[in-house]
């Protein structure tokens, strides 16, 4: 269940030292380190996995709570295949169980539940809940989380490039009508803004294939805090950090 914050009471609302005007419309998070914090506890990592579900049930609450209407998620990467079978095999169902047991909540708590990703080669199972989970919760508008699942940016791309071809193969389009705008209405996330801010957990300075495109002109804020730990006292710096910057997009 999606837990009430028991931390400090006054971080319940904005933090009074944030700005309201100029909060991130949209973030992103790469959720790095579930495995490390149950390393350092001596706990399989699977355990680290089902507190970062925790974290990021929190921070849903959080951006409800304080006015940022758009969060994106790197759940599950293309890359990830490649951990040992009994650890996919464990993040699959984990995803499942999150869904069974929390849609019923997200839908009370008006959240709006969308995935990107290359989904058709998940568990039929799984394609099912996450089809049921989107249909129910479209109309939503408290909070919309974006969950990349099945996720590659380069993959993302290259399914772009492909479908802007056929389209020039057909006739449909010119190749010199393909701008930045038109690409971008190919990607999986064309109905969303591009995010304004990207944290990255765990001290890793690299984007590892996530949103490769869209966070052209993001700020970027990246902390050593594992992303179990990662809650909103952590998450009010990002933001304090994020209001400190001076967003000229190339322009002086």
């Amino acid at each position: 269940m999606m837990t009430n914050y028991q931390g400090n009471s006054s971080l319940l609302t904005l933090p009074a030292d944030l700005d309201p005007q100029r909060l991130p419309q949209h973030v992103a998070v790469i959720m790095d380190g579930n495995g490390r914090w149950a390393q350092k506890r001596h706990l399989p990592r699977i355990m680290g996995h089902q507190q970062g579900v925790a974290a990021l049930k929190e921070l849903v609450r959080c951006c409800r709570d304080w006015g940022i209407p758009h969060l994106t998620c790197y759940a599950f990467s293309t890359e990830n295949w490649g951990r040992p079978g009994l650890e996919v095999e464990f993040l699959l169902t984990l995803f499942e169980q999150v869904l069974r047991q929390e849609l019923e909540e997200l839908i009370r708590e008006q959240v709006r539940l969308e995935f990107v990703g290359h989904l058709a080669a998940l568990p039929p199972r799984l394609q099912a809940q996450i089809a049921e989970a989107v249909e129910l919760t479209r109309h939503h508008e408290r909070v919309w989380l974006t969950v990349a699942t099945n996720y590659g940016g380069r993959q993302e791309i290259v399914q772009a490039c492909q479908t802007l071809a056929r389209r020039v193969q057909r006739g449909e389009l010119a190749p010199e009508d393909i701008d930045e705008t038109q690409f971008a209405q190919h990607l999986y996330t064309a109905a969303s803004r591009d995010p304004d801010l990207l944290i990255r957990t765990s001290g890793e300075m690299r984007l590892s294939n996530f949103l490769l495109w869209q966070v052209a002109y993001a700020e970027l804020y990246i902390t050593d805090t594992l992303w179990p730990d990662f809650d909103r006292e952590c998450f009010h710096q990002a933001l304090r950090a994020f209001q400190q910057r001076q967003r000229r997009f190339g322009r002086l």
